[in-house]
């Protein structure tokens, strides 16, 4: 039914196309010039009396009509540009019997250029009296229904520009995503980071433990991959005497879709030499504090019904304590990986890749600990096995000099002081290599280059990468990553 009617709608506009084409109207000009915006004009009108007066100054605004009340010879409309909201009162004798006429040919969804002075309504709202309407673009399609709206999640992601259209708060969700990452990028260029672009196909799929997306380039003939992470490409830059970078950008990986997960996603990454994972413990607290000061006003924010605060003391644990006291599991049990899959199966937690301990001990992790950690709070010291870009602890090198920060109970970053010995990295390359030829599709490749790189001397380094999806749906209070992605990837639509 509701199919029917939007069918007979379209019908009836196509025709009002005609019909204003055969009055030699131009349907989509391109010669309409705006001088101000809506939050212009409500700036210049803010100190003034109840008139301005109804022709000085005129203001010239455009944009799209959000609603129509026709009352005969005069209607009111409401027009919406990038910045807001405006009233404009329309009457036949002002504007004139012709362009009246033409007007009455428009509906909600087209957009118009308006000219005019402002007065006040009786009921005390600012309002543009028109001067001049012209029509700048129709539209054939009407718009969702305005008391019921574009609800549905499915609907939503697919035709997003409706979902801006219709949904003011999905409009605030991407402008505070805008101010995140504009406040993220003056952080670190404050502290001297240089920023960079590193490269988007890679020969060598590197920096992650990540099933990549392959293509071939057919000038060079060979296969290249989508990035998973930009992690080699800048520590070469290091290597190269660029001591503090930093790049904003997408990765790519071949997993699964969920709620915290999209194949493309927008990954923040940084280095600086002479430093260690602990100094960007330091560093990490100090921006996800300003960022939220920036684009919150504060620091104590509220995610999915958990007070947060970001200012306070964020709690530092290893892996092995956070698992003994919250998980619950005996520190007898934390270097058994045979007494662990036990564990696992006597509480019902599946273990894919039990050949590892460490893969164990973080699978674990997974289901026991992370959706406990609410407030910000840093684990710390990875088994080697599961960190193969990784610094080993000087005082148990079975573990590492690594951290990953959760927030919410997810993880928001991942870092750690940089494995900078080549005869070490080699070798981590070298266990990750046999675990791709049995069949582990993340386990990281055999990178020679970089390995060669290292040999001419990387200082000692500690870098991070910060998932910005994650970071954005924190400070918004959003469920999941799907309503902070303008466009996530979906399953194609079954008609």
């Amino acid at each position: 039914m509701v199919i029917e009617q939007i069918g007979n709608i379209i019908e009836k506009r196509k025709q009002k196309v005609e019909d204003l084409k055969n009055l030699n109207i131009n349907l989509f000009p391109n010669d309409f010039i705006v001088s101000h915006t809506v939050q212009d004009i409500r700036s210049a009108i803010k100190d003034s009396e109840d008139i301005i007066t109804e022709n000085e100054p005129v203001f010239v605004v455009a944009g799209r009509m959000m609603a129509i009340n026709r009352f005969g010879k005069t209607s009111f409309i409401r027009l919406r540009d990038r910045t807001g909201q405006l009233q404009a009162y329309v009457r036949k004798d002002r504007i004139g019997d012709e362009s009246y006429d033409i007007f009455k040919q428009l509906d909600i969804g087209d957009f118009v250029g308006l000219s005019g002075g402002m007065f006040k309504t009786k009921t005390g709202e600012w309002t543009l009296l028109v001067n001049k309407i012209k029509l700048i673009s129709k539209a054939i399609r009407p718009l969702p229904e305005k008391f019921h709206g574009l609800k549905d999640p499915e609907k939503r992601y697919r035709k997003r520009y409706l979902d801006l259209i219709m949904n003011s708060d999905v409009r605030e969700i991407f402008i505070k995503r805008s101010q995140i990452i504009h406040a993220i990028r003056t952080f670190f260029l404050d502290r001297d980071f240089l920023e960079v672009e590193t490269p988007m196909m890679q020969p060598i799929p590197g920096g992650a433990e990540a099933a990549p997306f392959k293509t071939y380039h057919n000038a060079l003939g060979i296969d290249l991959f989508l990035r998973i992470a930009p992690e080699l490409y800048l520590k070469r830059l290091v290597v190269g005497g660029f001591e503090k970078v930093f790049e904003i950008n997408r990765n790519f990986r071949n997993e699964g879709v969920s709620t915290q997960h999209n194949p493309e996603f927008t990954m923040l990454e940084f280095y600086q030499a002479y430093a260690t994972y602990e100094d960007m413990m330091d560093l990490t607290k100090d921006m996800f504090s300003q960022v939220a000061r920036v684009v919150t006003g504060s620091t104590s924010i509220t995610y999915q019904g958990s007070p947060i605060d970001l200012e306070g003391e964020w709690k530092r644990m290893t892996l092995k304590s956070a698992l003994e006291e919250i998980g619950g599991i005996e520190q007898s049990l934390l270097n058994d990986r045979e007494g662990l899959l036990n564990f696992a199966s006597s509480n019902g937690i599946k273990i894919t890749k039990a050949g590892r301990l460490g893969k164990v001990i973080t699978k674990l992790f997974d289901v026991l600990v992370e959706p406990k950690l609410i407030q910000p709070t840093f684990i710390t010291r990875y088994p080697v096995e599961v960190s193969p870009l990784s610094r080993k602890n000087e005082k148990d090198p079975t573990m590492t000099d690594r951290f990953e920060l959760f927030i919410a109970g997810r993880e928001i970053a991942n870092g750690f002081s940089e494995l900078n010995d080549p005869a070490d990295q080699r070798e981590r390359f070298l266990e990750q290599v046999a675990r791709l030829e049995e069949g582990d599709e993340e386990a990281h490749r055999m990178d020679d280059d970089y390995i060669e790189a290292l040999e001419y001397g990387m200082p000692p380094t500690a870098g991070e990468g910060i998932g910005i999806d994650r970071l954005v749906m924190l400070l918004t209070d959003s469920p999941s990553i799907r309503e902070v992605i303008l466009f996530p990837h979906m399953k194609p639509k079954v008609e």
